[in-house]
């Protein structure tokens, strides 16, 4: 079935970035649908921090108040469902999606994250977001003072632990020495981070709560919390689709105004920042909506 009416915007990917987007949208008076399967990639964290007025709430709170208070706005609607297919149009594209509908709009915001390619450590996927992190800002304060690792190589490694140092005096990194030149192993040595050059066979937890490590050398080390800097890919291949660059880091390439390379596609959220957090969501998600109005605005008048 094809939607005949042409909207200003659709919005694929409903969390925080995309709902952020549709409000300033609904608040322009602009015909906006928003695209969403369900499955944000912060699903199984307990709490979210580091975002004020919300800071320590649940992630699935924070974006139930946010689409109730989006689709206060009536020009703003939502569909559940998966987006799949998407075209350049004479008018803008058409969006088609797993279910079979089509829907026609002038402008395209991608805000569907991106997806964690996690390690096959038995015990990982299960701690992910709750005891296994990836954000210092997000995660680091609950587990200060805590035992804590990291399991990352290089200079994101070397990051993490000056990060993490800050917070812990318990810190192991895990990785091998080979990864790091004569100044860095030598401020690794002076701040006391304990240096392991060995893998993670499992991790031993209980519903997402971290007890120990089962290292590759056959022993054990004991840790609250375990940082990792896991590879992603973007969640979808829309972007592919309409042709969207991606920048060195695998983001898709964003100018200062969220506009994509491809004329009338926006992107905001963490499909295309590298900090990865609610209020960066946000912010980014807010501008985009403005940029698009903005650009409709021109177009018309």
């Amino acid at each position: 079935m094809i939607e005949e009416t042409i909207l200003d915007a659709v919005i694929i990917g409903g969390s925080y970035a995309g709902l952020a987007a549709a409000m300033s949208l609904g608040r322009s008076l602009r015909h906006t649908l928003i695209i969403d399967d369900g499955k944000p990639c912060n699903r199984q964290t307990p709490h979210s921090h580091n975002f004020l007025t919300h800071d320590g709430h649940t992630p699935k709170e924070i974006a139930a108040i946010a689409k109730e208070q989006v689709l206060a706005y009536p020009s703003v609607s939502w569909l559940d469902g998966r987006a799949i297919t998407v075209n350049k149009e004479v008018y803008g594209f058409s969006v088609t999606l797993a279910e079979g509908q089509i829907f026609r709009t002038k402008k395209l915001v991608l805000a569907s994250g991106i997806h964690d390619l996690l390690p096959a450590i038995p015990g990982f996927a299960e701690c992910w977001g709750i005891t296994a992190i990836h954000c210092p800002y997000c995660h680091g304060y609950e587990f200060r003072a805590k035992a804590t690792a990291i399991l990352a190589e290089g200079d994101r490694a070397y990051h993490l632990a000056g990060m993490v140092r800050n917070l812990t005096d318990k810190l192991t990194l895990i990785s091998s020495p080979k990864n790091f030149n004569d100044t860095q192993l030598a401020a690794l040595h002076r701040n006391e981070v304990a240096l392991l050059d060995v893998g993670i066979n499992a991790i031993d937890h209980e519903s997402g709560t971290i007890h120990s490590l089962q290292l590759s050398n056959g022993e054990t080390l004991a840790v609250d919390a375990l940082y990792a800097a896991v590879p992603f890919q973007q969640r979808d291949d829309i972007y592919q689709q309409l042709g969207c660059a991606l920048n060195e880091h695998g983001y898709i390439k964003v100018d200062g105004m969220q506009k994509t390379n491809v004329d009338g596609v926006y992107a905001c959220g963490d499909n295309s920042s590298m900090m990865r957090s609610v209020a960066t969501a946000v912010y980014t998600g807010n501008l985009t909506g403005a940029m698009v109005n903005r650009d409709l605005v021109e177009e018309q008048f």
